[in-house]
């Protein structure tokens, strides 16, 4: 089957628009948690977030969450320059866990308590499926194209079927990855409902604690990534650059709890993308976790990991730590951090670990950027529902 590699990638993400932002924050530790700005929180209980910085210009008429996609869309596009295929050889595959909330959340309001109207392109703008019909109509990506929906693993998830689309034919190409823009009045209150937000509002910068004894919940964010996706023959036949290769995926349901996590579920995803890479545990170099900072996540993944590494357990951090949990864009976001951390010679930390906890005994990478070397990780995505997505990644350099 054929090899697939990326060659471009674009995110806006808490820690601002483009890589260049994310990777200063990544080398500093810098939290792109922050007071809630785009709604009025005034009434809510957790009033902090993983917020995208600054006003959105771009794309108006779409959804918050296509916006972000087809920013980070255009980004990538940007890097990869011309595929020279046939629009309909390129594919669009955007994964999102929740949707258009903003436009759900504002026609909910007018209807219930406004007693006004439904927009007209309501439903086209809060469909699941919305972001990718605007990044393939932006790019006139006319190949396989579709939304993927799998709560918090929806972004790996899509990242991975892409890759099978290209190893398989279906695709010469394929622009995958995920979107997500949570912070609405509705789904902050759900989230509330749920007691598993770290509230610290006081402290924004603090509350997401990942593998810390003292961990509160996770942070709610939003943001997209988007990656460039080719054969390798095409990306070489083109004289591309290539930023690394999706060697591996793993998928894998725990069909049992809707929300408590299995360890069984993450294991058996992590060694499926290990041999569908063909790698050994010691190839690993570095883990991006799922490390939501929740009471019954971390202990079970850092179970799993151990589970399947042994004695040769790599270092592993939470990323969601500085950016927060993005929902079904978080797989993505956290590859996208991990190659800008790792092609500049460091592992991402994970902050505000301050105090050791017996069931998370892993070397977790705390509070500080570490430098190092690693040609190969393992992103891990765990979502609602028992859905597990585990992506290995080579970053080779090719001539």
């Amino acid at each position: 089957m054929k090899r697939v590699v990326i060659t471009g990638f674009g995110l806006i993400s808490p820690f601002g628009r483009g890589k260049t932002a994310a990777l200063d924050a990544l080398r500093n530790a810098r939290s792109g948690v922050r007071a809630i700005t785009s709604i009025d929180a005034s009434q809510l209980n957790c009033r902090i977030a993983g917020e995208v910085p600054g006003e959105l210009t771009e794309h108006r008429g779409h959804d918050r969450f296509s916006r972000f996609a087809l920013i980070a869309a255009e980004e990538a596009a940007a890097q990869a320059g011309d595929l020279g295929l046939a629009p309909e050889r390129i594919g669009v595959l955007i994964g999102t866990g929740l949707g258009g909330c903003e436009t759900l959340d504002t026609n909910y309001r007018r209807l219930y308590a406004e007693n006004g109207r439904i927009h007209p392109l309501g439903i086209p703008t809060s469909m699941y499926n919305a972001a990718s019909s605007a990044v393939s109509t932006k790019l006139n990506a006319k190949g396989v194209s579709y939304a993927v929906v799998s709560a918090c693993a929806s972004s790996a998830h899509a990242i991975g079927l892409a890759a099978q689309a290209i190893r398989t034919g279906q695709a010469d190409a394929v622009f995958a990855g995920g979107a997500d823009a949570p912070i609405t009045f509705g789904i902050v209150r759900a989230w509330e409902a749920l007691r598993v937000l770290a509230i610290d509002n006081e402290h924004p910068a603090e509350a997401c604690r990942p593998f810390s004894a003292d961990r509160k919940g996770l942070v709610l964010a939003e943001g997209a990534a988007v990656f460039v996706l080719e054969s390798l023959e095409n990306a070489q036949r083109r004289g591309a650059e290539i930023v690394g290769e999706i060697a591996g995926f793993g998928a894998t349901s725990d069909a049992g709890h809707v929300t408590d996590p299995s360890a069984d579920g993450a294991t058996r995803a992590m060694r499926l993308a290990l041999a569908d890479a063909r790698m050994n545990a010691t190839d690993v170099g570095y883990i991006n976790a799922h490390g939501t900072g929740t009471r019954a996540n971390d202990p079970t993944e850092t179970t799993a990991i151990k589970d399947v590494f042994g004695a040769s357990v790599p270092p592993v951090s939470s990323t969601k730590s500085l950016h927060g949990h993005a929902m079904g864009a978080s797989g993505a976001i956290e590859i996208a951090s991990s190659i800008l951390a790792l092609r500049d010679g460091f592992l991402p930390p994970t902050i505000n670990l301050t105090t050791p906890d017996s069931q998370c005994d892993l070397d977790y990478v705390p509070n500080e950027p570490r430098e190092a070397a690693a040609e190969a990780f393992l992103s891990n995505s765990f979502g609602f529902g028992g859905m597990n997505a585990v992506v290995a990644i080579r970053l080779l350099r090719y001539a």
